[in-house]
């Protein structure tokens, strides 16, 4: 989304007002937050024997795409804020999943970098995690996934300045505009 673009939040929507007049479970931020807890009791389920959640397979995966990386920059590729994702490092430090140092140029930041270990365990959970993620969408058509993950993102791109931690370019860009 380029500057020009206005969000969908500020664009004006006719079915907006819609949303007051519609029981709570058929309204969108509802059903959003439904869909997420039942995504992370999959998560969980599949994942149980690594003890990893969601957020720390999300920035272990980070780590693995974007390699030794800043705080800051973890935190906007997974979408989380400063104290949380250094809240997460902390914890996968202390399992030995990646490293934490000051960086070599300026000693005010720190990098994580992945371990072996961390790459093991990612390893470990990639059948796991995809198949949390096929369950999560399995009731939809196989023709359809696609489509609803392309607006999924759209949603997310369109409305990320409104979070306490934005995504940035660093997690990786879908094409969403084939579906405006």
């Amino acid at each position: 989304m380029d500057a020009s673009t206005p969000s969908v939040a500020t664009q004006p929507n006719d079915a907006a007002s819609d949303f007051g007049h519609r029981t709570l479970n058929e309204r969108p931020g509802f059903l959003i937050r439904r869909l997420h807890q039942i995504h992370v009791a999959l998560f969980m389920e599949e994942c149980a024997p690594e003890g990893i959640t969601p957020v720390q397979y999300s920035l272990l995966t980070a780590l693995a795409q974007l390699g030794p990386s800043e705080q800051v920059v973890l935190s906007r590729a997974v979408g989380l804020d400063r104290a949380n994702t250094a809240d997460v490092i902390i914890r996968l430090a202390q399992r030995k999943l990646l490293q934490s140092r000051v960086s070599r140029t300026d000693r005010r930041k720190k990098v994580a970098e992945l371990t072996e270990i961390g790459r093991a365990v990612l390893a470990r959970l990639e059948t796991r995690v995809a198949r949390a993620h096929e369950r999560t969408i399995a009731a939809l058509p196989a023709e359809a996934r696609e489509t609803f993950l392309d607006y999924l993102h759209l949603l997310v791109e369109r409305n990320t300045e409104h979070s306490r931690g934005p995504l940035g370019n660093a997690g990786g860009q879908r094409n969403a505009a084939r579906i405006d």
